[in-house]
């Protein structure tokens, strides 16, 4: 058992990265997929007055979400080293926010959940990468506490905020420095 909880977040992390890195090669090589998926989530946009937000310079172009899936992966690998565990709990976040993305834009837009007639295979990845990040934030909510206590130090006057830790038996000690 203590195995399983010792490799099953670098198993989650290697999953969704492996599903990011594999993606880029569409998304910054304009492939014809990508083109049809951002092209019809642009023009679904473009149906209610927001055009070119899925375009090639939108702001959700094929670029600024594969920038931030490398992103996202980057981190997920440089959070397997056990002295950068905190990186794998932001890109845990940063993958569930594309994800989440992802997801609804198959579900509740045109584009669909097979929009490049490959069985489903892209919305799959969708969903497993979404599944495994929130599995990965849950693994990781003690470092992902330590980084909002951090933050909220930092960026907050002193005493607007009362932050208090309780340690959790399975925490890691980094975690409460």
């Amino acid at each position: 058992m203590t195995r399983l909880k010792t490799w099953l977040p670098h198993a989650i992390a290697l999953i969704a990265s492996l599903v990011f890195l594999d993606s880029l090669r569409f998304k910054f090589t304009n492939a014809p997929e990508t083109q049809v998926i951002f092209g019809k989530l642009d023009a679904w946009a473009a149906s209610f007055g927001a055009g070119g937000l899925f375009a090639q310079t939108g702001l959700f172009s094929q670029y600024v979400i594969g920038t931030a899936e490398l992103f996202a992966a980057t981190l997920l690998l440089i959070g397997i080293h056990p002295a950068l565990r905190r990186f794998q709990a932001v890109g845990a976040v940063i993958a569930l926010a594309v994800m989440s993305g992802a997801v609804n834009f198959h579900l509740w837009t045109p584009l669909g959940v097979d929009p490049n007639n490959d069985g489903g295979g892209l919305f799959f990845m969708a969903c497993t990468v979404w599944l495994t990040s929130i599995g990965l934030i849950v693994i990781r909510r003690h470092e992902l506490a330590a980084i909002g206590k951090g933050l909220a130090a930092t960026f907050l006057p002193a005493g607007s905020v009362s932050v208090t830790t309780h340690k959790h038996p399975h925490a890691p000690k980094e975690a409460f420095q």
